[in-house]
């Protein structure tokens, strides 16, 4: 479990759900009561790891190995967890991030077929110190998560084809069922506030019952 006085919870779900709304909603919801908030992203929120994030979704890259994304990937983490969210959560902060390690599991493992078990290895690695948090994804259909991002350019992941975002899906589904003492899953579908409101259940347990979430893995 984690020692620490704040509290990391994380955002995921296929391209298109909805993560970067609801994370802004969140914050807006838990800063009216008086939280301090800290929202970051992933990958990014740092110098570096926002360098690593554009080569990693800069669609000219087309030619990346699964294994480079994946430790590309696990690189970024690393730094976003020790310069920006392991001071937060020392400092009693509710750090509310955009994505976080079910993104690899999900991804380049039920998307890109890598092994589980390397991967569960090379992120613990990643994550070391951090401890407990709690996993929100906002699940919707990758069809309709395609349709809302047609409009713009998308990036290299983006621009997979659905039977990829199919597989990514079910793989976030697989996460959820074998971590429940972590991982949430809510429904995407419907406008963003009543999506909140299916989130907002879930971050008060956290915040209010007394649910802590696990570690990585546990």
């Amino acid at each position: 479990m984690s020692s620490w006085p704040g509290k990391l919870i994380t955002f995921e779900g296929v391209d298109g759900a909805g993560k970067t709304t609801q994370v802004l909603l969140t914050a807006a919801a838990l800063e009216q009561r008086g939280y301090t908030v800290l929202t970051t992203r992933e990958p990014g929120g740092t110098r570096l790891s926002e360098e690593i994030r554009r080569l990693l979704l800069d669609p000219q890259f087309s030619e990346m190995a699964a294994s480079t994304e994946a430790l590309l990937y696990a690189a970024a983490r690393s730094q976003l967890v020790g310069e920006v969210i392991l001071p937060a959560l020392e400092s009693g902060s509710v750090v509310l991030c955009d994505r976080f390690v079910d993104s690899s599991l999900a991804y380049q493992g039920y998307g890109r077929g890598l092994g589980l078990d390397l991967l569960r290895t090379v992120n613990a690695f990643a994550l070391v110190g951090l401890g407990a948090f709690y996993t929100i994804v906002i699940d919707l259909q990758p069809e309709q998560g395609m349709r809302r991002f047609a409009t713009r350019e998308s990036d290299r992941l983006e621009q997979e084809s659905v039977s990829f975002h199919r597989r990514v899906r079910d793989g976030y589904r697989a996460l959820a069922a074998a971590a429940p003492e972590r991982i949430r899953v809510v429904d995407g579908s419907g406008t963003p506030d009543a999506v909140q409101a299916r989130v907002w259940a879930h971050v008060a347990a956290l915040l209010e019952d007394g649910e802590q979430g696990a570690p990585f893995g546990g």
